[in-house]
């Protein structure tokens, strides 16, 4: 099966030698977001919520590039700066898949609390989408 690039406009530029999402068949693997603006490369918020939103953005903008939405997302990694901050997260996680997912079921999920992640953000989800 041939694997297809995707990478998207309006997802912040890749921070490394890495594509925003790989594409084979009909699943979506998509690189952990962490909450930059895409317009400036700027981290956007200092709370966790914040973060955590424009993550979801910036999932959102790649999701859109390959023609997938939410509702197409199976699992998704969340890695955590603190797990004390996961109720938090939680909640703007739960809200952004609301709409998708409120009668379906909600994606698979991980959420590990990590030493570091790039640019000292407190927040990176990754993600894979299947498209029936």
């Amino acid at each position: 099966m041939a694997k297809e690039i995707i990478n998207a406009e309006a997802a912040p530029k890749a921070v490394g030698p890495y594509s925003h999402a790989v594409k084979v068949g009909k699943t979506l693997y998509l690189s952990g977001q962490i909450p930059l603006d895409p317009k400036t490369g700027v981290i956007v918020g200092e709370t966790i919520e914040a973060q955590t939103k424009q993550c979801f953005s910036n999932i959102q903008a790649v999701l859109d590039a390959a023609g997938f939405t939410l509702g197409d997302v199976v699992i998704c990694d969340v890695f955590l700066k603190d797990m004390n901050e996961f109720g938090l997260m939680n909640q703007v996680y739960a809200t952004t898949f609301e709409p998708y997912c409120k009668t379906t079921g909600y994606p698979a999920r991980a959420a590990v609390e990590v030493a570091r992640l790039p640019k000292d953000v407190k927040i990176e989800i990754k993600a894979t989408a299947i498209k029936e």
